[in-house]
C-alpha cells in the first residue's frame, strides 16, 4: 500500500486550474497539458473523453477546463491518486462533468469489462476520446525510485505498453480519437500497439529546443480509420533561454489547443 503524506497545491493553464499533487514523488506537469490540448476535443462536441492512468487528473482537468461541454472520465489505479483527483475536480469546480473510476489500465479490455459489471461508467465503445500518458519505464530496467507512489506511476511491467494501447482501443467509441504522449524511444512500440487498432495514425515529435533530439512524441490515430501513418513536422517547445516558444506558451498558460 502506497501512502500520500503531504501535498502541494500547483497552478496550471496560467492558475485556471489549482491541483493538489503529491510533495514528492508522482507529479504531472507539461507532458499532461500537451497531452490535453492535443486530444482533438472541441467545445460542441458533447465529447466523452476517457483520460488512462490519470494520476491527479491533470490531463482530463485542463480538457474539461478547456472544453466546456466535455465529460471526462478519470481512470487511476492508485487510491491516493484517485482521491486527489476527486478532490481536484471538486475545488475546481468540474465535479458534475469529472468521475474517478479506480481502475488498473494494464489488465486490457478485461478491466472495462470487469468496470461494466460494477456499474463504473465505463463500457467498451463509450468513449469519443480516449487519451494517455503511459508510464515511461519498464519495471526491472534502470533504478526503481525509493518512493513507492513514484515508482508505480512511473514503471509498468515489460508488456504491459500493449495492454494499455487494448484498454484505449476497447474503451473508443467507432471512429474515436486516440491520443497518446511518450518518450521517444518508446514511438516502435507505440506503433506497433496502436497501430494494429487504429488507423490514420500521426506522429508529433516535440523538440526540448531547436538542434536537439526529440524526446518525446504525441501520436494520434481514429479508430476504424484505413488512413496511412504520418510523420508530421515536429514542434520546438523552447526558444532561445528557457521561455517557451509562443504557440506552446499559448497552451500552457491559456488552455489554447494545440495546433496539429
Amino acid at each position: 500500500m502506497t501512502t500520500v503524506d503531504a501535498f502541494t497545491s500547483d497552478a496550471f493553464l496560467g492558475g485556471a486550474l489549482e491541483v493538489l499533487q503529491p510533495s514528492r514523488g508522482y507529479r504531472a506537469g507539461l507532458d499532461a497539458v500537451l497531452l490535453a490540448a492535443a486530444c482533438g476535443a472541441e467545445i460542441g462536441d458533447q465529447a466523452r473523453v476517457l483520460d488512462a492512468g490519470a494520476g491527479v487528473g491533470v490531463a482530463g482537468l485542463c480538457v474539461a477546463r478547456r472544453v466546456s461541454d466535455a465529460h471526462v472520465t478519470l481512470v487511476e489505479r492508485e487510491p491516493e491518486l484517485a482521491a486527489l483527483a476527486r478532490q481536484n475536480a471538486a475545488r475546481n469546480g468540474l465535479d458534475a462533468r469529472i468521475r474517478v473510476v479506480e481502475l488498473d489500465v494494464a489488465e486490457g479490455g478485461a478491466g472495462i469489462n470487469r468496470a461494466r459489471e460494477t456499474d463504473t461508467g465505463i463500457c467498451a465503445g463509450a468513449f469519443s476520446h480516449v487519451i494517455a500518458n503511459p508510464p515511461y519505464f519498464t519495471e526491472g530496467r534502470g533504478t526503481r525510485s525509493p518512493a513507492d507512489l513514484k515508482a508505480a506511476s512511473h514503471e509498468m511491467a515489460d508488456g504491459a505498453l500493449d495492454q494499455w494501447c487494448r484498454f484505449l482501443a476497447t474503451a473508443a467509441a467507432s471512429n474515436g480519437l486516440v491520443t497518446v504522449i511518450h518518450r521517444a524511444d518508446a514511438l516502435d512500440a507505440l506503433l506497433h500497439g496502436l497501430g494494429r487498432r487504429f488507423g490514420g495514425l500521426r506522429v508529433l515529435p516535440l523538440y526540448p529546443r531547436a538542434g536537439a533530439e526529440a524526446h518525446r512524441v504525441i501520436v494520434q490515430g481514429r479508430k476504424g480509420s484505413r488512413a496511412p501513418l504520418r510523420l508530421l513536422p515536429g514542434i520546438e517547445l523552447h526558444c532561445d533561454g528557457n521561455g517557451f516558444v509562443p504557440a506552446i506558451d499559448a497552451v500552457l498558460r491559456h488552455g489554447a489547443a494545440l495546433d496539429w
